[in-house]
């Protein structure tokens, strides 16, 4: 395997945040590479993992090919990286899959139901050495929970300078494992021992990790989000967090496995750690002041189970003590290190990686315009939709006095307290002494400040963790060309680096999307004049103070010299509307998204409002249905009245209609019939008809 072909590696789950990132890892890495000498190595970086035009990477790199645990992750897209996917194989229709591979790995250290799936692996590759048309080698990357439990050293080999003598890759054969991770040690034995039949036919290494970090992070993923929100004042430590984490960032885990592939070492137990003892209560600590408050709280131990975050994995190692050193990895590999000196160390370095990783880049909006515009109106939308944090002048310098008094009553409350540390007392009086020059300020300008101290506490503001985390959007400031190039001010070190015409400004604090709302003089008196007394008495928006602010914001903005020429000189350039389509302009939301308590709220709004659509459906249709019936009633009423008056009439009709003939019957006919009725009655004939007819017939009257 020494050759500089390209090779296959196989991975298990290369969804899963480890395996995915090291795939990536190695996808760029030519075989044979880390044997090169470090300046070699470091001068043809660029070159090895520089695409092509068609976007493909040096010939020569590791082939990737894995198996995937979601579904979900086929379906949305496959990995750049990887050659070939497999999702729901089975051992049968994985087997061929591993035989065409140089290098297999399987990763355990963050899927523990992988480990019997590892087990059958490296049996199976075992099974059929005889079958091998080349040498492979399997890797099992496990986890240092397998040391756990392993007692100190020899007190023979402490010393006073250093008590507890860290552990190394040769004390492998004394390690014991945390009751958890039991089946874990039996797989590495298992791997261990199938490399010793044949090893110029199949190698075997595994690769004990430490708790992995880095790009987008994954068990510390939620102290940073904890930090990046801002939601708390302090970022829990469960326990005391005395306790030593060995660590590794996730490329230097990667960057290891290049070594072991293309150095083939003599042994096959190696452990993967940086150089860092930090403590549990430290990594948290630098998390909370790089990303968030800056202030940690020990909690009890047991409110780790309370989170709802951490699996059982996870607790297990968050809670792990052990100090053990990666001696054989310094001394024989050629790894570049992303990470060395550990996680504590190079916090702003892991911190910007977190960042990219996930997506969550700042978003810095200014919204300037006349008063009475709608500025506040659009920046409250901008700020609801992105998340953001909505800046004004006038709330947050009421804000930072409030916490510049706040500051100073708690240090006159502290005074002669032993636990008060000098640092803090420095603040406090840097505190009081800025509170005493801004009262003292406003006392000369009749309640209102300099441009130096609102430029201050406006940069102090745009400074912040919220702000630096989320983005913000300023309302209606800076006011003037001078004010806009003091707050945007670039620091030393970025004055000095930049070579550009462009001035110079400070790169996390400039606004990148800038909107300007522009409507006629007409127009906002109008629109002031129909506003409600009860919504203009007392602001800025009553008649005096509007006009004037109006006339001094159109003297402003007339000059050559304005705020948006500053953002123009920087190519930063506003958009100059009244009607803005601001998400289309702004792009979608760098921020966690709904959470899962605001996603179940949305799901019962998005519910109720379908429910109460349902409902207004429902009834209309119903009133519409007794519309119709009501219609209908009255139809057939009106038609049944109808019916009954021509009925009555063909009744009268036919009554006088009759008269005549009755009358004509009754003197001509009913006499004589009547007559031979009672005749016929008292004779009782044989043939009452004929007798009856022959009577009529004698008997009929004369009529004239």
């Amino acid at each position: 395997m020494g050759d500089r072909g390209a090779k296959r590696v196989f991975l298990n789950h290369i969804d899963l945040y480890s395996s995915k990132w090291i795939g990536k890892f190695l996808s760029n890495c030519v075989a044979g590479e880390s044997l090169e000498e470090a300046g070699e190595a470091e001068a043809s970086e660029d070159e090895r993992s520089s695409p092509d035009a068609l976007g493909n990477v040096k010939d020569g790199t590791f082939e990737i090919v894995g198996t995937l645990l979601n579904e979900d992750k086929k379906k949305d897209k496959k990995a750049t990286f990887a050659l070939e996917e497999y999702l729901a194989v089975t051992q049968e229709q994985l087997l061929p899959h591993l035989m065409k591979c140089d290098v297999i790995i399987y990763n355990i250290s963050e899927d523990a139901d992988q480990i019997d799936e590892a087990s059958w692996a490296v049996s199976a590759l075992h099974a059929e050495l005889d079958n091998f048309d080349h040498p492979k080698m399997f890797i099992l990357v496990s986890t240092l929970l397998t040391w756990a439990l392993s007692k100190s050293l020899d007190p023979v080999m402490k010393n006073e300078d250093d008590p507890d003598v860290p552990f190394t890759e040769e004390d492998y054969r004394k390690r014991r494992p945390h009751p958890n991770f039991k089946d874990h040690i039996s797989v590495e034995k298992l791997v261990i021992k199938m490399g010793k039949t044949n090893k110029s036919k199949l190698s075997t290494y595994v690769v004990a990790s430490g708790l992995q970090y880095g790009m987008g992070e994954n068990l510390f993923h939620f102290f940073f989000k904890m930090s990046w929100l801002g939601e708390v004042s302090r970022i829990p430590v469960f326990g005391p967090g005395n306790n030593i984490l060995p660590t590794i960032h996730v490329n230097d885990l990667a960057g290891l496995l290049q070594n072991v592939i293309d150095h083939q070492p003599k042994i096959h137990y190696l452990v993967g750690v940086d150089d860092s003892k930090n403590s549990f209560e430290d990594i948290v600590k630098a998390i909370s002041s790089a990303v968030g408050p800056g202030k940690i709280q020990n909690v009890p131990k047991e409110d780790i189970f309370l989170t709802q975050n951490f699996t059982q994995n996870d607790i297990d190692s968050l809670f792990m003590n052990l100090r053990i050193e990666a001696i054989f990895l310094k001394e024989n590999f050629n790894l570049n290190w992303v990470s060395e000196t550990g996680i504590v160390e190079n916090i702003d370095l892991i911190v910007e990686e977190y960042r990219r990783t996930r997506g969550l880049l700042p978003l810095r909006v200014c919204v300037f315009g006349p008063p009475a515009v709608g500025k506040s109106t659009v920046a409250e939308k901008i700020c609801k939709q992105y998340k953001l944090h909505h800046i004004k002048l006038k709330d947050t310098i009421t804000e930072s006095i409030a916490q510049l008094v706040s500051s100073s009553v708690m240090h006159e409350n502290h005074i002669g307290m032993e636990d008060v540390e000098s640092e803090s007392d420095e603040s406090a009086n840097e505190a009081q002494e800025f509170l005493a020059t801004l009262k003292e300020n406003m006392e000369q300008n009749a309640g209102r400040l300099d441009d130096q101290f609102v430029i201050q506490i406006m940069a102090d503001k745009l400074q912040s963790q919220p702000c630096k985390n989320q983005g913000f959007v300023l309302d209606g400031f800076p006011k003037t060309y001078e004010q806009a190039k003091e707050l945007f001010a670039a620091n030393e070190d970025e004055a000095e680096e930049t070579n550009s015409k462009i001035p110079t400004f400070n790169k996390k604090m400039i606004p990148e999307f800038v909107f300007s709302l522009e409507a006629s003089d007409a127009f906002l008196i109008n629109r002031v004049m129909n506003l409600p007394e009860s919504v203009v008495q007392g602001t800025h928006l009553a008649q005096e103070p509007f006009l004037r602010h109006l006339t001094a914001y159109r003297d402003v903005n007339t000059e050559d010299e304005t705020v948006l020429n500053y953002f123009d000189e920087l190519e930063i350039h506003p958009e100059q509307t009244g009607r803005v389509k601001v998400c289309k302009i702004l792009g979608k939301p760098r921020n966690y998204g709904p959470t899962k308590e605001e996603q179940e709220l949305q799901e019962q709004r998005a519910a109720a409002e379908r429910l109460r659509q349902m409902e207004a459906e429902k009834a209309e249709a119903e009133r519409k249905e007794a519309e119709e019936a009501a219609d209908r009633a009255a139809r057939w009423e009106e038609w049944s009245n109808r019916l009954a008056e021509v009925r009555q009439q063909e009744e009268e009709l036919l009554e006088a209609q009759s008269v005549p003939l009755r009358n004509y019957l009754m003197k001509n006919v009913m006499p004589t019939l009547t007559q031979g009725l009672i005749q016929c009655c008292r004779l009782k004939p044989d043939d009452p008809v004929d007798f009856l007819a022959e009577y009529l017939f004698r008997n009929r009257p004369e009529i004239d």
